[in-house]
C-alpha cells in the first residue's frame, strides 16, 4: 500500500473513529436548559473554587438574561441564593431552574434541586457536606431543610464574619 493509499483510508474512517470515541466519552447530557460545566475549570460563583467533584456540584439559571451560575457545592448555591437575593429578585421565582448533581453517580445525572433528597454526611467541597439523591434516603431532608441547616451554618465556611459576631468576639 502507498502513501496516497494509507492517507486516503485514514481520512475515510476518521469521521467513524470520531463518532465511535465521542460515543465512548463519559461526559454528561445535560438537562434542557443548563449551561455544561467545564470540570476543572468553571469556578464556584461563590468561592471561586473549581467546579471539581462532580457529586456535589449545582447551577442556577433563570433571569430575563437567563443568567448562569455555577457552584462546587449546594452549601455554596444556597449561601450565594441567599445572599444575591436582593441583587437578582428572579431566583424566588418558580420559573428559575436549579439543578444539583445526583451524588449516586459522577455527574452525568441531574436533579431538580428544589425536589431532592439531601443526605447530610458525605464530605462536600466546601464542608456543608449535603449529598443529592433523587429518592428519599434514610435520614434524608428536604430542600427547604436543607437550605435552613446551611445557612444555619454562616458565617462558616469562607464567608466574613458577621458583624454582631465580631463585636462579641473577645
Amino acid at each position: 500500500m502507498n502513501r496516497r493509499d494509507l492517507l486516503a483510508q485514514g481520512v475515510a474512517l476518521t469521521p467513524m473513529a470520531a463518532a465511535l470515541l465521542a460515543a465512548c466519552g463519559d461526559e454528561p447530557s445535560w438537562p434542557e436548559g443548563m449551561a455544561p460545566i467545564k470540570w476543572d475549570r468553571d469556578t464556584c460563583a461563590r468561592c471561586s473554587m473549581a467546579i471539581s467533584d462532580r457529586r456535589f456540584a449545582a447551577q442556577v439559571r433563570g433571569g430575563p438574561r437567563q443568567s448562569t451560575f455555577k457552584f462546587d457545592d449546594i452549601g455554596c448555591a444556597v449561601t450565594w441564593c441567599s445572599e444575591k437575593i436582593k441583587q437578582h429578585p428572579w431566583m424566588s421565582d418558580e420559573a428559575t431552574r436549579f439543578w444539583v448533581a445526583d451524588a449516586s453517580g459522577k455527574g452525568e445525572k441531574w436533579l431538580d434541586a428544589r425536589r431532592a433528597h439531601y443526605v447530610n454526611g458525605p464530605r462536600s467541597p466546601m464542608g456543608y457536606d449535603f449529598a443529592a439523591h433523587a429518592a428519599p434516603q434514610a435520614g434524608s431532608v428536604d430542600f427547604q431543610t436543607m437550605s435552613r441547616k446551611v445557612l444555619e451554618t454562616w458565617p462558616a465556611h469562607c464567608e466574613p464574619p458577621r458583624p454582631e459576631a465580631a463585636a462579641s468576639a473577645p
